[in-house]
C-alpha cells in the first residue's frame, strides 16, 4: 500500500493544472446508460471512482473504451444487457447508485446494491427512492439490495426533504425519459448538477432550471449520444468557488481571477474566519477539512460548523497529533490558530481528510507520512506530481 511522504516548509510557485471533476464525470459516466447511441467524454480525471464505475459499466454490458482522459461508451447488444449493480463494487462507491435512475428509465429495471464509499457520515439513498416512487415506480428492499421497476416512468413534482446532489441527478437522468413533466423542487444547484444537465440536453432531453432550487424535465421518447467534456478544466472556475473564495481573501489571502485560472497570493499573516458548511452556494463540506488546515496557522480562533455530514470530524485527531488545537463539540470545531505543526504520521480517514493531512504536511515542520492515501486516489488525480512540479517536497512511497 502506498503513502505519501512531506517535507514541510517549501515554498511553492507554479501553475497547478485543474483537472475533471470526480462529482461531475460519475454521473455524466452513468448517463451514457440513457441513449441509444455510443456517447464520447472528454476530460475525464484518472481516479480510481471513475475506474469503478467504467468496470460497473462494463459489467453492465455497455462497451467501455479509451485512453487515459477519453472514454467511449457504447449501449450493449441485448444478450450482454445486465440491470444489477453488484456489492463488489457499489461497496467501494456509493456513486455507483447513479445508473439506477438510468436503468429503470431505459429499460423498466434496475437492481442496486446499497452504497458504500467513505464513512464520513450517514448518507441514505431514501430521496432518490422516493422521487422514484413518486414517478410510478415499484420499489423492493431485499437482502441489502434495492428493486426498483416501472414499465414506463411518470413525470411528478418531487419535493426533496434536502438538496441531496446524487439524488437529484438520479431523479433528472431518469426524469428525462419520463412520460410528461416532471419537477424537482429544493433541487440541488452544484455545478456538477448543472453539468449534467447539459450533458442531458445534448443528448437530446427537455431541462430548465438547472443552477436552481427547481428544475422542470419534459420527459422525451429516446435520447441519443453525445460528445461532452467534464467540467472544471483547464483552469479553476471563479463562478464555482465564490464561498470558498470569500473566507479565503476574510482570512488575508489574495486571491485574483485571470485568464483561465485563479492567482493565489499568501499572506504574511492568516487571520481566524468563521466558517459554517451548507449546500452550494455556500461553503462546500468538500472544502472543511482543507480550510481547518489553514486556520490552525491563522491568528486567533476560529470556529467552523459542519452541517452536512455528522462525522466529518475525523481528520482532527491526525491534526492534533501535529500539533494542533481543536476542541470539537458534537458539529462544531473550535480551532485556535498558531500553534506549530510537527511533521508526524497520520492516516488518511477519507477523501477531503488526505488533502488536508498533505496540505498540514506542507505547511509542518520536518516529515509527514500520510497513511492509507486510497482515500485520495479516489478523488485527486496525481497530487504529489502536481504540487512537486510548484516547489513542494513530496513523494509517493511503496510500502
Amino acid at each position: 500500500m502506498d503513502k505519501i511522504v512531506v517535507e514541510g516548509g517549501a515554498r511553492l510557485t507554479g501553475v497547478i493544472p485543474i483537472s475533471g471533476a470526480k462529482n461531475a464525470a460519475l454521473p455524466l459516466l452513468a448517463a451514457a446508460l440513457l441513449p441509444t447511441g455510443a456517447s464520447t467524454f472528454k476530460n475525464v480525471p484518472q481516479l480510481a471512482d471513475v475506474r469503478t464505475m467504467a468496470k460497473l459499466l462494463g459489467m453492465l454490458g455497455w462497451q467501455v473504451e479509451g485512453e487515459r482522459t477519453e472514454l467511449t461508451i457504447a449501449p450493449p447488444a441485448k444478450s450482454r444487457l445486465k440491470l444489477e449493480a453488484p456489492y463488489e463494487l457499489v461497496k467501494t462507491m456509493r456513486a455507483s447508485v447513479l445508473v439506477l435512475g438510468p436503468l429503470v428509465a431505459r429499460y423498466g429495471r434496475g437492481r442496486v446494491s446499497l452504497p458504500g464509499g467513505c464513512a464520513i457520515g450517514a448518507r441514505p439513498i431514501d430521496q432518490h427512492l422516493k422521487g422514484l416512487q413518486a414517478m410510478g415506480a415499484k420499489v423492493t428492499l431485499d437482502h441489502g439490495y434495492v428493486d426498483v421497476e416501472a414499465k414506463r416512468l411518470r413525470g411528478a413534482t418531487i419535493v426533496l426533504d434536502m438538496p441531496t446532489v446524487t439524488g437529484c441527478e438520479n431523479l433528472m437522468m431518469a426524469a428525462a425519459l419520463a412520460k410528461g413533466r416532471t419537477v424537482i423542487e429544493n433541487a440541488a444547484r452544484e455545478p456538477e448538477v448543472s453539468d449534467l444537465a447539459r450533458c442531458l440536453l445534448a443528448m437530446g432531453a427537455k431541462i430548465s432550471g438547472h443552477g436552481t432550487d427547481a428544475i422542470t424535465i419534459e420527459g422525451v421518447d429516446a435520447l441519443f449520444g453525445v460528445e461532452h467534456a467534464v467540467v472544471l478544466l483547464g483552469g479553476a472556475r471563479p463562478e464555482h468557488l465564490d464561498a470558498v473564495i470569500a473566507k479565503l481573501r476574510a482570512a488575508g489571502v489574495q486571491v485574483a481571477a485571470e485568464a483561465g485560472g485563479l492567482r493565489v497570493r499568501g499572506s504574511g499573516e492568516i487571520a481566524a474566519v468563521d466558517i459554517v458548511t451548507q449546500p452550494h452556494p455556500g461553503f462546500p463540506t468538500d472544502m472543511q477539512a482543507q480550510f481547518m488546515v489553514l486556520a490552525c496557522l491563522a491568528r486567533g480562533q476560529s470556529v467552523i460548523k459542519e452541517m452536512i455530514f455528522e462525522n466529518r470530524f475525523m481528520h482532527v485527531p491526525e491534526l492534533v497529533r501535529m500539533g494542533a488545537d481543536i476542541q470539537i463539540d458534537g458539529r462544531v470545531a473550535m480551532v485556535r490558530g498558531g500553534a506549530r505543526l510537527n511533521g508526524a504520521q497520520v492516516m488518511a480517514t477519507d477523501l477531503r481528510a488526505s488533502a488536508s493531512l498533505i496540505l498540514a504536511g506542507l505547511v509542518a515542520s520536518g516529515r509527514t507520512d500520510v497513511l492509507r492515501v486510497y482515500h485520495l486516489d479516489r478523488g485527486y488525480e496525481a497530487i504529489e506530481k502536481k504540487l512537486r512540479a510548484v516547489g513542494a517536497k513530496i513523494k509517493r512511497v511503496k510500502q
